[in-house]
C-alpha cells in the first residue's frame, strides 16, 4: 500500500473500502492483520514514545482516523484519500461479519459496557457470532502488569472462542501495547484498537451527529460534552504547527 509520512509516522493512503477489503482478505485467507487507527494526538505521542512509534511502524495497516491527518496531508500536497475512523471501520466490518456469519470478540471499557455493546450489535446484526466480551479493568499489560494471571485468563478466553476479529477498546496507547504483545499467541485474524467505540455501541456515549462526522468536527462535539478533554486537544495545534514547519521526522525515525 502507498504510504504518506506524517511527522515521521507512515500512514497508509487507503479509503474505507480498501481498508475493509484488506481485513476481509485476512479473514478469508486465515492471516493475521494488525490495524492501528491514529489521530493527531497519537501521531504526536508516537514522536515522544518509542514503544508506540515502533508498534505503529510494525503494524500491518495504519489508517488515518483523525481529521488532523487529512488536513496535514493536504498541507503537504500529498492528500490522503479520506478519513478512516476506527468506529466507522468497525461498523463496516460488522456489516461484513453479519453477511458472512463471522465472529467477533469485544474487549475493553468499564465492566458491563462490552457486554451491552455486544447485545446492541446483535440486535442490529443478528447473524454475527458474538464470540465473547470482557471489560478492560483487569490487571494486564495495559495497566502495567504484563503476564498477570488475570490477563492469562482473558487470553485463554479469547483463544477458546476463536474470533475472526478482536476489537480492543483500551484507548491509545494501551490497546496497541496489548495487541502488539499478544497478537502472535491470540487465535484471531484481525486485531484493531477502537478506543471509545464500545461506549458508543453500548449507548453509554452518544456519537456526534452526522454533520460533525462529515465535517471532521467530532472532536468539537465531544469537547462540548466533555470539557475535561481540553488538555488532550492541545495535541492538535502542536501537530499542525509541526506539519507547517515541514517536520517530516521525529526523534525515532530515520
Amino acid at each position: 500500500m502507498e504510504k504518506i509520512n506524517i511527522l515521521g509516522v507512515e500512514v497508509d493512503r487507503v479509503d474505507m473500502k480498501q481498508a475493509t477489503e484488506n481485513c476481509i482478505n485476512a479473514i478469508e485467507n486465515n492471516k493475521k492483520l494488525f490495524i492501528v487507527t491514529p489521530n493527531s494526538e497519537i501521531i504526536v505521542n508516537a514522536g515522544e514514545n518509542k514503544t508506540l512509534f515502533d508498534i505503529i511502524r510494525s503494524a500491518d495497516m495504519v489508517v488515518p482516523d483523525g481529521i488532523g491527518l487529512v488536513i496535514a496531508s493536504k498541507m503537504m500536497k500529498k492528500p490522503l484519500k479520506e478519513r478512516v475512523t476506527g468506529i466507522d471501520l468497525m461498523e463496516s466490518l460488522l456489516k461484513y461479519c453479519n453477511e458472512k456469519g463471522k465472529s467477533i470478540f469485544l474487549l475493553g471499557a468499564k465492566q458491563g459496557i462490552a457486554q451491552k455493546a455486544g447485545e446492541k450489535i446483535k440486535e442490529k446484526y443478528p447473524n454475527i457470532r458474538l464470540a465473547g466480551t470482557y471489560h478492560g479493568y483487569y490487571k494486564g499489560i495495559h495497566s502495567g502488569a504484563k503476564g498477570s494471571y488475570e490477563e492469562k485468563e482473558v487470553i485463554d478466553m479469547i483463544n477458546e472462542s476463536k474470533p475472526d476479529i478482536l476489537f480492543v477498546a483500551f484507548g491509545s496507547p494501551k490497546q496497541e501495547y496489548f495487541i502488539d504483545a499478544y497478537k502472535d499467541i491470540i487465535d484471531a485474524k484481525v486485531f484493531i484498537g477502537v478506543g471509545g467505540s464500545l461506549d458508543v455501541y453500548s449507548g453509554t456515549i452518544e456519537r456526534a451527529p452526522k454533520f460533525y462526522q462529515e465535517h471532521g468536527l467530532e472532536w468539537l462535539y465531544r469537547l462540548s460534552k466533555e470539557p475535561q478533554r481540553i488538555t488532550r486537544m492541545g495535541a492538535l495545534p502542536v501537530f499542525l504547527t509541526r506539519v507547517l514547519l515541514k517536520k517530516d521526522k521525529n526523534k525515532f525515525s530515520k
